[in-house]
């Protein structure tokens, strides 16, 4: 879990930045983005509610690998949607 924790510092904040910013320019031609907007938004209420060493996030990032079909970039947007969906997949692997 330390991994969680460490990637989690180093990228939670950006995907805050980044995700509102990506649904907005790429959400009507990615309407799956707000899903994972939605999906990152419990995250972090689980993590900030939950006291122990792991909170109980396989639900969370077993829909995104669904949504994101593996965290498949898609081939017409910027890279911060990128960005988004590599530190997306980070935190997944971390979390394993």
């Amino acid at each position: 879990m330390k991994k969680f924790n460490e990637v989690k510092k180093r990228n939670f904040k950006k995907l805050q930045f980044y995700v509102p910013v990506v649904a907005r320019v790429h959400g009507g031609s990615h309407p799956e983005f707000h899903d994972v907007q939605n999906i990152l938004n419990e995250i972090k209420v689980k993590i900030k509610d939950d006291n122990s060493d792991k909170p109980d996030l396989e639900n969370e990032f077993k829909r995104l690998r669904e949504i994101t079909d593996n965290y498949t970039i898609p081939e017409d947007v910027c890279e911060t949607y990128e960005a988004v969906y590599n530190m997306l997949e980070e935190l997944d692997k971390a979390y394993e």
